[in-house]
């Protein structure tokens, strides 16, 4: 009995993480377009009340209506005008005490984790951590600048990289680590695969890729 319900575990338990993760997301959405609603509520004449509560108590609409809102402005934002106003709202945020400061940072982020041109979390490599001959999967971010770089001392003939190390099995916490690129081991798997193998604790193992033939140097005689 214990070997079948555990099988039974198997097969419902991705199932009903997906939908609990699909649930939070939905709600999520909808609840920032209930926000809307209700500005618009306190905005709007009474006349228009009726229609925002019709509006409200549709399923799904707000998930629609936010995804329309964001294809719209990315659509917007993409031609020169667009361009030309969205500098004006990134310096009028940056011009706003407290708001400049997480604004500005939470921008920063995101530019360089979804811009098609950054290149964080393009790349995955071991690391030695938290001790020597103790191996951990990280994740180049980039490599370190200004005072940091000037602080360390690098020259051109030491690189350095900025790496993130995630937990298990929760990736979304980690540690921050800037060590020489001799010291890291590059990977052929790619950051999905790695994130896979992190989050399973490294029970789902990448598939291994070809690695290139390695030429052994003949000994002294």
């Amino acid at each position: 009995m214990k070997k079948y319900i555990v099988a039974g575990l198997l097969v419902w338990l991705p199932l009903a993480i997906t939908i609990w993760v699909l649930t939070w997301v939905l709600g999520l959405l909808n609840s920032v377009f209930q926000t809307l609603l209700d500005a618009a509520t306190a905005v709007l004449p009474a006349s228009a009340h009726a229609l925002l509560e019709r509006l409200s108590s549709i399923p799904g609409l707000g998930v629609l209506m936010l995804v329309t809102m964001m294809l719209l402005t990315g659509m917007f934002v993409a031609n020169f005008v667009g361009q030309w106003w969205l500098r004006q709202w990134h310096r009028l945020m940056s011009n706003i005490p407290i708001v400049k400061s997480i604004y500005t940072s939470v921008k920063q982020v995101s530019d360089t984790l979804f811009s098609s041109s950054g290149q964080a979390f393009r790349e995955a490599v071991l690391v030695e951590y938290p001790r020597r001959d103790c191996w951990t999967i990280a994740f180049v971010t980039g490599k370190p600048a200004g005072e940091v770089a000037a602080r360390m001392g690098t020259s051109a003939h030491t690189e350095f990289v900025s790496l993130y190390v995630p937990t298990t099995p929760n990736p979304t916490s980690g540690f921050f680590l800037m060590a020489p690129r001799a010291d890291v081991r590059a990977l052929d798997m790619s950051v999905d695969e790695a994130l896979k193998y992190i989050i399973s604790m490294g029970v789902v193992a990448p598939p291994v890729h070809a690695a290139p033939a390695v030429a052994v140097a003949a000994a002294p005689r």
